[in-house]
């Protein structure tokens, strides 16, 4: 199965708001020994255990169990007077004329195959890395190699490529000025193969993969998949329409004798669709594979091929048109034998009809192949439809990789999507019975890096990068700032109730008795509970005590605002599918809280942007999710008068003046002179509570009550006691209040005009 990701445009909803992953020590970051790594390839090899980075004019290798640790550095600049030519030539210095390093590839067991663009004179060379077990990381300087048709020569050009054999296989454009696209094979003992400079064979192509992908245990019919976008030449009257294609070449093609002397004889390729049904009968196609037009909305689709779909495209009919009046259609005429695009292996060869190489072939076998690259047929995804469409998003998908998970109720193939503003989608799409609905669970939403350049991702196991290895349990992510290797599941976050633990719905994790952990196929504990599919704690944890009081761990705080400022009271779920409800408490009554445009629900809580006395009380999040709900935190607001915080800050003991010169208001000396020498007897200061505190009115004196809340405990214990005061005066006006009028009055204020 490959799973790809495109773009175009279409509209549903945004994931939930990221975890920063630094935050919650759930990733490590690695920028470089000089603080700015500016990534430009990553290779990750797990048989000697190590990560390989390159970027502009260095090569990095690190540990994998220890990412920051024992890391070695390799200066690689580009060759003297390069950098000078380079600019001659109209280049940037800074941004081009370097050597950024853009292939990393294992050539043997103790060597690296490494290429950069060399100031725009690309070059090669091979890197010592020593045996297992070994930590060796050096290069001979003097040992260069040319690396044209090996990288491109500006170092912002897509290209892919693959190493077979010590034979590398790259699609990509192979001049200064960006124009000669080619797919080449260099290295190894063979004559270099290449494209022919035919616009029917390569129309302007952004390359995106390459990978051999064999089709049986004949390794004479190994061939090299190439996933590529170009404008399409069959398109009719969409002049500069984009169509992704699947392409492929027989690895042991040798090229004709008289014709396509060194040039690819195999090369056929075939259209990749991915769609939606669209009013009409028309429906909107994702032709963008794996990159991004400026011009282009930002939608994605994520589809799903079986290799037998594009096998079969392959041994369909050509497509064929004569002169340019002629329509676009399928060839119907007779197809030479052995079958353009077929490789010579022992299917082609029969009595008296022998085929050891592509040379054999006869010379109206490689006309046929030269003049009809394309099929006929597109390939469509599996089920006809994409498997995830996600439009109208603030960022752009740049890399997908794909984890198949086993878990309690079959296997999840479970995405890591990277995204340009830094973040990592980790998305399961589920589809129920035969239907071709599906539901998409977005489990998390992880912010790896707050600078956004685009992302590199690379996974640490099978079926993604095709390293057959989950001893790390890691995902490393890589952008110009650094490479992060990130843990893949963080089973604890989802709280100490079996309910909580089903409802996260990850793959990933299972309840096991007591906590919510690590699932693993092997485990024979009996409690084991996991339900990915429905979510259903009612039927995983009916014996596990299941109970409101269970679900209900909340957190209950008191939360100031001040009058006629904006007041935020937080609250996320644990569960990015979870719907949030806000009640307010009075006496013993409990109601929904009025949504308008003075009070809002945000995706992380609710804002007043401007708070009153009547909006005092006790609020209630509750989290709603497959008919559970959870009381998540109750937050006690008091709304403190305009002119209440001055009196907290005032001191009987100090000068009128404060520090910054304003008359009137009292001055707290330096905290330093009251603070204990117990580092745990100091408070932790909350910032969102100090800002609630105070209001635009009082600004002047943050410097003043952050002070405060640093003292020791005696002054700590007198700020109590004058809150204390407040309180019951407060309370002592209200009842006064309520025996005057019979009752409270808590009619809501005008908020037809509300102020941020």
């Amino acid at each position: 199965m490959l799973t790809l990701f495109f773009s175009a445009s279409i509209h549903p909803p945004s994931p939930p708001p990221p975890t920063d992953l630094v935050a919650t020590n759930r990733s490590s970051i690695f920028s470089g020994h000089h603080g700015q790594l500016s990534l430009s390839a990553v290779f990750l090899d797990e048989y000697h255990d190590r990560l390989f980075l390159g970027g502009k004019d260095v090569l990095y290798s690190l540990r994998l169990d220890h990412t920051n640790l024992d890391s070695k550095e390799i200066y690689w600049p580009p060759l003297p007077g390069n950098r000078d030519e380079c600019v001659q030539r109209g280049k940037d210095s800074q941004t081009e004329c370097a050597n950024f390093v853009r292939l990393l590839q294992p050539y043997n067991r103790t060597h690296l195959l490494a290429c950069g663009t060399g100031a725009f004179q690309p070059m090669c060379t091979y890197v010592y890395v020593g045996y297992r077990g070994e930590h060796v990381f050096t290069m001979d300087p003097t040992k260069m190699e040319n690396g044209r048709g090996k990288v491109p020569h500006d170092p912002s050009l897509p290209f892919a490529s693959t190493l077979i054999g010590g034979e590398l296989y790259t699609g990509l454009t192979a001049d200064f000025l960006g124009r000669d696209s080619v797919i080449f094979r260099s290295l190894g003992g063979r004559a270099t193969m290449r494209t022919e400079t035919d616009q029917r064979l390569l129309h302007d192509p952004k390359f995106v993969a390459a990978h051999l992908i064999p089709d049986n245990d004949d390794h004479d019919n190994d061939k090299v998949y190439f996933f590529f976008t170009e404008k399409a030449m069959e398109a009719g009257d969409r002049e500069g329409a984009i169509h992704t294609r699947v392409g492929r070449v027989c690895a042991n093609d040798a090229g004709g004798q008289r014709v396509l002397v060194n040039k690819w004889s195999t090369f056929i390729k075939a259209r990749l669709v991915c769609s939606v049904p669209g009013p009409h009968g028309i429906d909107t196609h994702f032709d963008e594979l794996g990159t991004k037009p400026e011009h282009i909305n930002k939608s994605f689709a994520i589809c799903v091929y079986r290799m037998a779909d594009i096998r079969e495209a392959f041994n369909g009919p050509f497509a064929h048109k004569e002169g340019p009046d002629y329509q676009w259609g399928a060839y119907e005429g007779r197809v030479p034998y052995p079958r353009p695009g077929v490789c010579p292996s022992k299917i082609t060869n029969q009595p008296g009809r022998q085929f050891g190489s592509t040379k054999d072939f006869p010379d109206a076998v490689l006309q046929f192949a030269r003049g009809h690259p394309l099929m006929w047929r597109p390939v469509y995804p599996a089920m006809k439809q994409p498997l995830l469409v996600k439009a109208n998003l603030p960022y752009r998908l740049k890399q997908i990789v794909v984890d198949r998970v086993e878990a309690e109720d079959g296997q999840y193939d479970v995405m890591f999507i990277g995204t340009d503003i830094g973040t990592v989608l980790k998305v399961i799409a589920l589809r129920s019975g035969n239907t071709l609905n599906t539901e998409e669970v977005t489990l998390e939403e992880l912010q790896v890096f707050k600078p956004t350049p685009q992302l590199n991702i690379r996974f640490s196991f099978s079926g993604c990068t095709l390293i057959p290895s989950r001893t790390q349990q890691a995902l490393y992510v890589g952008s110009s700032v650094g490479v992060a290797q990130l843990r893949l599941h963080r089973c604890e976050t989802y709280g100490k109730a079996c309910a909580e633990c089903c409802l996260a719905r990850d793959p990933y994790c299972a309840w096991d008795g007591t906590s919510c952990t690590r699932y693993t196929s092997l485990s024979r504990r009996r409690y084991r509970r996991q339900d990915i599919r429905h979510g259903n704690p009612a039927l995983q944890c009916m014996d596990q005590n299941l109970s409101v009081e269970e679900l209900d761990v909340t957190e209950d705080r008191v939360v100031y605002g001040t009058e006629n400022n904006s007041t935020f009271l937080e609250c996320i779920p644990r569960s990015p599918q979870a719907t949030v409800t806000w009640l307010l408490q009075r006496d013993d009554r409990k109601e929904e809280v009025k949504l308008d445009d003075r009070v809002m629900r945000m995706e992380q809580g609710l804002l007043f942007r401007r708070v009153f006395r009547q909006d005092e009380g006790v609020y209630v999040c509750l989290s709603r999710e497959h008919g559970f709900t959870q009381t998540l935190t109750h937050l006690s607001l008091e709304v403190l008068q305009g002119n209440t915080l001055s009196e907290l800050l005032a001191r009987d003991d100090a000068p009128l003046d404060g520090p910054l010169g304003v008359k009137g208001y009292r001055s707290w000396p330096p905290c330093h002179a009251y603070r204990s020498t117990n580092p745990l007897s100091h408070p932790r200061p909350w910032f969102k509570d100090i800002m609630q505190l105070v209001g635009p009115s009082n600004l002047p004196h943050v410097e003043e009550y952050c002070e405060r809340l640093w003292c020791n405990d005696k002054l700590r214990r007198k700020h109590k006691s004058m809150l204390d005061k407040y309180r019951q005066a407060q309370d002592s006006a209200r009842k006064t209040r309520n025996k005057g009028s019979g009752e409270r009055n808590r009619t809501p204020r005008d908020v037809s005009n509300p102020q941020p």
